[in-house]
């Protein structure tokens, strides 16, 4: 099978290579020390189309699909972190359970200016009680007539401190799907709906996290997101994609890491020789480059699958694991390359280092992807 990309494809990554160089990796770590991505920044980012890179041209997207959206993650990850989780949380779970499940109209009405950058979307399912049993949430949407009422919290929502459109989950009462949890269309200027608690983290500190907070707010009928009571296979579809992304933007880090302990082995003296020269530092890259190749595998591989419309439920899990504990391990090894410099604030292995370690909990932890792909691997067997 012929892995090469598209010409149109090496068109995409060049420009956003280009525009990470230019625009992105120069203020990575103010990003980081001032706890926000710069509105410019944003704006410049809607301007290139890459809000709403996989989505087709009729609804206001680039049509490169999953595969042009993990080239272009992977590149935006290799320059800042924070910006690759704020683009993630935007398109790739914000804004994609309106393009798979949205109605025609739902679609022009949210999806359009999404995929055009002109509003900006997260994706609300977690919540205090409802962390890794995600699908089992507190938070109610009571039918009455031709409006839910919504009632609860989300915490942990990336872009949640400054979006616009939100997909939230909730469970349904009264009604079809009573009991069951349902998906919802949330705009930000509804009544009742307020922004709480915004979070202070380890990394991936540009990228804001906040608490939602709904009190008797009024959804549309026209705003249920799919069925009724449909609201896991929602949530699931969604993160297939998301689990995509965030591979792709763990192996841009992961490339960057290894880029930088090269030259910085090449560089460095001790014993009167680069310390390049020693086994112990060509092992240490060695496994770097052995992870990368098998991330970058299997990541392009899935995203090829997304694209011809198979199921990835588990590959996507797979690439999720695997990429999320292997860029770990790649910064740990490239902390190791630089030694004490790389623990200092002067060198940007720092912040990779703390920016990688959320990418083994938020969109499924480790444990809950080893599950996913348990069970279908078990459910396969007794087919």
């Amino acid at each position: 099978m012929d892995w090469t990309f598209t010409d149109e494809q090496v068109m995409l990554r060049d420009m956003v290579k280009k525009f990470v160089d230019k625009e992105v990796k120069p203020i990575a770590e103010k990003i980081d020390q001032e706890k926000s991505i710069p509105r410019g920044l944003i704006d410049k980012i809607a301007e290139l189309g890459f809000l709403g890179i996989s989505f087709p041209p009729e609804y206001g997207g680039a049509g490169m699909g999953e595969t042009g959206y993990c080239i272009m993650q992977e590149e935006i990850g290799r320059g800042c972190a924070s910006t690759a989780t704020f683009i993630g949380a935007h398109q790739s779970i914000g804004a994609s359970g309106i393009y798979m499940f949205g109605t025609e109209e739902q679609k022009q009405k949210y999806l359009v200016p999404l995929a055009e950058g002109k509003k900006i979307g997260a994706y609300a399912l977690t919540e205090p009680n409802a962390g890794s049993d995600a699908f089992n949430p507190e938070s109610t949407a009571e039918e009455k007539g031709d409006h839910y009422l919504l009632n609860g919290g989300k915490i942990f929502i990336t872009n949640g401190s400054f979006a616009d459109i939100f997909t939230v989950f909730a469970k349904t009462v009264g009604g079809p799907g009573d009991g069951k949890m349902s998906a919802f269309i949330v705009e930000r200027d509804f009544p009742g709906f307020s922004i709480g608690k915004i979070e202070e983290k380890m990394g991936i500190r540009g990228s804001e996290t906040a608490e939602l907070i709904f009190e008797d707010v009024k959804v549309p009928k026209e705003n249920l997101l799919g069925r009724a009571g449909r609201g896991f296979l929602v949530g699931m579809k969604v993160l297939n994609t998301g689990r995509l992304g965030l591979g792709a933007a763990a192996l841009g880090a992961a490339k960057e890491a290894l880029a930088l302990s090269v030259a910085y082995s090449n560089e460095r003296i001790q014993f009167g020789r680069k310390i390049s020269q020693n086994q112990a530092v060509q092992w240490m890259l060695a496994d770097m480059a052995v992870d990368i190749y098998n991330m970058e595998s299997i990541l392009y591989r899935t995203a090829w699958m997304y694209d011809q419309g198979k199921n990835v439920t588990r590959e996507s899990s797979i690439v999720k694991l695997f990429c999320s504990e292997a860029l770990d391990r790649v910064v740990d090894n490239a902390m190791q390359i630089y030694g004490g410099y790389g623990f200092t604030c002067d060198f940007p292995i720092e912040r990779m280092y703390r920016d990688s370690r959320i990418n083994r909990i938020f969109e499924g932890t480790s444990e809950i992807q080893r599950m996913i792909i348990a069970r279908d691997i078990l459910h396969a067997r007794n087919l």
